[in-house]
């Protein structure tokens, strides 16, 4: 495992320059907050006069856009949640007639009806403009080649992700997602400097490079840029030590806008700075609702404040994460890397755990791979939970078994629930291709 830094250039890529920057990244705090005022303002008004579900919120909630005279007023305001949206699926939430919809794109639905969501021209533009920025804050430059692996499609990632691509005047290669094989041969061949995806398919891209006899170091890429999943900093001193690159993480999610809410700077590292020149975010205490002070761990919340054909207030994210200080970008506030989401816990004999929790623990242990399934069952009334995990190939059995036993005992010590861990064969278990399915839930089978 290496040693280096999570702020440390890994590949030599530059931080860019204040003259590189929009003339939003440069404004004061004061600046910005008067800017968001403005443009909350707008968007309220907006939302309430066309946008149904919000014409009924606000008014069973006793406020009126005109109550909205500072940034702390946005507390008056409803929340909006994933049930809002599928209660008015697919276009109930659109505030432009269907002409002025330049694009739709919508989730996957795999937990009840779909997520559906509207992009303007305008909308369009302002979206590649943050993308841009985002890959500009990453270390990526004009004339670079950069190799997206996001999904093309309904999934906003691979054609958000594209356009912001060209935004930035780089080489885009649209890929897609899968076909790892030629994947590593595009890499190859093409030599990009630049890599997208979702960090779980970033590291079966980086073992299918090993396997077929690449070393992932002798590639070209120098800069990835990942998200659309929780992941945590181990993982990333995993792939900057086996690909020797700078990994960045890039935060969004399609019902505030799709990738690039905000971004990570190649020159800290230490969280994606929110664009708040576009989004206006808090973070509320899960169970109460109220908000918390910056700085103070809840669930991330997001009012859009330049969206023409689906602006959201007060979007819950159940993203969970704290509110911290700008540093590469002075007067933007920064997220702690989220590595959890509310509906991603898992509540075992009254333990929370957290998927990346296990993660961080498993990339401890370099007689083990980090990929890893779990499984959730129950016995009578009992909840069980099992780590279906990897051995490293070049090592005994024995040796991996003993290891096992070692992550079992961490997860007891540090968690604190008991688990079973189940030593797996190499390439046995499913390989990510996008966004990875870590948790399967067995217990009503």
């Amino acid at each position: 495992m290496s040693t280096t830094t999570l702020t440390e250039t890994v590949s030599g890529v530059r931080p860019p320059s204040l003259d590189d920057l929009d003339p939003e990244e440069r404004m004061s705090r004061a600046e910005l907050e008067a800017l968001q005022l403005e443009r909350l303002q707008q968007t309220v008004r907006h939302a309430y006069a066309n946008v149904p579900l919000y014409t009924r919120k606000f008014d069973e909630a006793g406020v009126h856009p005109d109550d909205i005279r500072s940034l702390d007023d946005v507390a008056k305001l409803p929340f909006t949640t994933k049930e809002d949206l599928r209660q008015t699926y697919p276009f109930g939430m659109f505030a432009v007639p269907m002409e002025q919809v330049a694009r739709i794109h919508a989730s996957s639905g795999t937990t009840g009806r779909p997520t559906v969501v509207g992009y303007t021209k305008g909308d369009l533009d302002r979206w590649a403009s943050l993308i841009a920025r985002s890959l500009r804050a990453s270390g990526i430059r004009p004339g670079m080649k950069v190799h997206n692996a996001y999904g093309y499609g309904l999934f906003t990632g691979g054609l958000g992700a594209h356009a912001g691509i060209e935004k930035l005047g780089a080489t885009v290669i649209p890929m897609s997602g899968g076909q790892t094989a030629r994947q590593v041969q595009l890499i190859r061949d093409f030599e990009p400097d630049a890599i997208l995806c979702t960090p779980s398919y970033l590291l079966t891209i980086t073992d299918a490079m090993a396997a077929a006899g690449i070393d992932p170091h002798t590639t070209s890429l120098k800069v990835a840029v990942l998200g659309a999943e929780p992941w945590t900093n181990e993982l990333r001193r995993e792939l900057q030590s086996r690909l020797g690159i700078d990994a960045l993480d890039i935060y969004g999610l399609s019902e505030v806008m799709g990738p690039g809410v905000g971004n990570e700077c190649i020159e800290t590292k230490d969280g994606p700075h929110i664009w708040e020149d576009h989004f206006l975010p808090e973070v509320i205490d899960g169970d109460t609702l109220e908000r918390v002070p910056d700085g103070t761990m809840g669930e991330l919340v997001f009012t859009s404040l330049t969206k023409e054909a689906f602006p959201v207030i007060r979007y819950r994210t159940r993203d969970l994460t704290r509110l911290l200080p700008g540093t590469a970008r002075p007067a933007m506030r920064r997220i702690e890397k989220i590595t959890g989401r509310n509906d991603d816990m898992i509540i075992l004999r009254g333990v929370n755990l957290f998927p990346t929790q296990i993660e961080e623990i498993v990339l401890g242990l370099e007689e083990l791979t980090p990929h890893f399934i779990l499984e959730l069952t129950r016995t009578g009334t009992m909840d069980d939970l099992t780590v279906r995990i990897e051995r490293h190939p070049d090592l005994s059995v024995e040796v991996c078994q003993g290891s096992a036993a070692v992550l079992a005992a961490r997860i007891k010590e540090f968690i604190g629930s008991s688990v079973r861990v189940q030593l797996e064969e190499p390439g046995t278990l499913p390989r990510s291709e996008g966004k990875y399915q870590r948790v399967y839930d067995l217990r009503n089978q």
